[in-house]
């Protein structure tokens, strides 16, 4: 009986060794030490950029300069879009500058080899700005987590909400690397259990600038909705060429499945007209959300994106789990994450599962007609809320190897 109880309790255990040096002390090297690596430059620098970094400094600021006596040190670095640039950073951050966790990651492919480099190191990261499911799936990792929204999400509101006005001829634009490519896998997959079809797809290089070749192509299928699968700066390009070139006089419907409220203003409200989409923060939403948006704009000059608001959320929990844990030791902050609720301005009773997907409610958003605005970033009008459960792939359906 002794023995048997022993094997199953060692088959308990997480699938992974504690590295030597990881666990000792209450605090490496003296310093909790926090990265913030996304795309500050790019197509994306909008949406993420240093307003994530702002987001992050408010949180240490808020949770105090110490954590078990020992200093938080913010650092951040440019990705650059490209994965070699990234996973470069990272293992300085680990191997030299001694990072314990990356925030972030706003770009999937790069999002994907840090998450497999923090496996091997064993240190926490957290993904904000990727969208590929497959950090919860295939490769999820024990170390990993996925933090605001993903391609499942971002498309699940506004696929159902336009089938259910009969819109289900679909054609798709997309971002050719692995966060378009994930987005398109999971709109073809949402769309095929409504009913709908996708009656062509095309497939765009990132950083684009002239879509007139592919929409031409999408004019000719047949489609009443575009699927725009791409985000940041491309899927600017694409909503505002969609309307120069007369699409939506022909009555095609701009589908936005990756927005935000930075693409809203890009496109302005009267070209944006018709466009819904998903999102899990909105700075005009409750007291709550418009006092962090002001002492975020008194910093950054604008309200913060769902992305850089869930920066400030993120960190938050991440401390608030190495207090919890009295190390800053990988494996015992993220038990801590997965058993502390997740209570900021923008989460009620989130849960982090075992696949690395942060549990939260997300919200169908309406871009405002032009005479219902009241300012320059009035924009938007929440219309629905999704339950957590409706609004992400179910966790046995994702492939994940930490789901038992």
């Amino acid at each position: 009986m002794h023995r048997r109880s022993l094997m199953a309790g060692a088959a308990a255990l997480p699938m992974f060794q504690i590295l030597p040096g990881r666990a000792q002390g209450a605090i490496s090297d003296g310093v909790v030490k926090i990265g913030i690596l996304n795309d500050m430059t790019g197509v994306f620098s909008d949406q993420q950029g240093m307003g994530e970094v702002v987001a992050a400094r408010l949180a240490v600021e808020d949770f105090g300069p110490r954590v078990l006596g020992a200093p938080i040190e913010l650092t951040h670095g440019d990705l650059l879009n490209r994965a070699d640039v990234g996973m470069a950073i990272a293992r300085r951050w680990y191997d030299q500058e001694k990072v314990d966790a990356i925030f972030g990651l706003g770009n999937s492919a790069v999002a994907l080899a840090v998450q497999g480099l923090s496996r091997e190191r064993q240190r926490v990261n957290l993904s904000i700005s990727a969208g590929t499911t497959d950090l919860t799936g295939a490769q999820c990792s024990p170390f990993g987590i996925h933090w605001v929204y993903d391609n499942y999400s971002a498309a699940k509101g506004p696929v159902t909400a336009l089938v259910q006005q009969d819109k289900k001829r679909w054609y798709l634009i997309v971002t050719d690397y692995a966060f378009g490519h994930s987005l398109e896998a999971n709109a073809r997959e949402i769309l095929a259990g409504l009913g709908g079809t996708v009656v062509g797809a095309v497939r765009a290089p990132l950083g684009e600038t002239d879509y007139s070749s592919y929409l031409v192509r999408a004019a000719a299928s047949g489609a009443q909705v575009v699927g725009i699968c791409a985000g940041g700066a491309d899927a600017i390009n694409i909503a505002k060429q969609m309307g120069e070139f007369g699409l939506f006089r022909r009555g095609i419907t701009p589908a936005a499945l990756n927005w935000s409220l930075t693409s809203v203003r890009s496109v302005g409200l009267e070209t944006g007209q018709g466009i819904v989409y998903a999102e899990s923060y909105y700075w005009d939403q409750t007291p709550e959300t418009r006092a962090f948006s002001a002492r975020f704009a008194r910093l950054h000059g604008r309200p913060p994106t769902a992305f850089q608001a869930s920066s400030y959320g993120a960190v938050m929990h991440y401390l608030k789990a190495v207090q919890a844990a009295g190390t800053d030791a990988a494996p015992a902050v993220m038990a801590k994450m997965r058993e502390l609720p997740i209570n900021d301005f923008m989460t009620t009773n989130g849960s982090l599962r075992v696949d690395g997907r942060v549990m939260r409610e997300v919200y169908m958003m309406r871009i405002k007609a032009p005479g219902t605005s009241r300012g320059e970033w009035d924009l938007c009008d929440v219309v629905s809320r999704i339950a957590a459960e409706d609004a992400f792939r179910p966790m046995e359906s994702g492939g994940c190897p930490l789901v038992r």
